[in-house]
């Protein structure tokens, strides 16, 4: 029951996310900032209330910069356009960033089972293995929205030349 829960409900997320692919959707590159600052207060309020240790911290770090690494492809895999008459831009989501986050949620949903990794000689608690999770869906959705918002200022830009 504790596995299909949550399967359930990754399967109704994905259901309606699913239904968006390859439509484009408005975007409002004034927003996007929104839901990384968002998240960067929840995972700044769980790192302050159970700071890691300092290879938990190293750890952290390297979360931080892979995440924000596979953020920056999944930005990129994002389609956006500019309408040439008005300027307004769209963003079309590919199925390639929906699977992405497939396989995300997959290598995170075999990682609840375990009570303590080793990883290098490493030994990974749960509340570390939060921690390194948490700091790397910051760097991915962080960087994902910099890139898509560096990318479609510069397509406006260029198609108010």
């Amino acid at each position: 029951m504790s596995y299909l829960i949550p399967a359930l409900v990754i399967g109704i997320v994905l259901f309606f996310r699913l239904r968006r692919v390859n439509k484009a959707q408005p975007l409002n590159v004034g927003r996007l900032w929104i839901i990384p600052a968002i998240y960067g207060a929840i995972a700044i309020a769980v790192l302050v209330a159970t700071p890691p240790n300092a290879s938990g911290w190293g750890l952290c770090l390297v979360g931080l910069a892979l995440g924000s690494l596979l953020g920056w492809q999944r930005g990129r895999m994002m389609r956006i356009d500019v309408d040439p008459a008005t300027h307004r831009l769209t963003a079309t989501q590919s199925p390639a960033a929906i699977m992405f986050i497939v396989v995300l949620i997959a290598v995170k949903s075999t990682m609840r089972g375990v009570d303590v990794a080793s990883v290098g000689g490493l030994h990974l608690t749960p509340q570390s293995l939060t921690d390194v999770l948490i700091v790397f869906a910051l760097g991915l959705l962080g960087v994902q929205r910099l890139e898509m918002y560096l990318r479609a200022r510069r397509l406006l830009a260029d198609a108010r030349c």
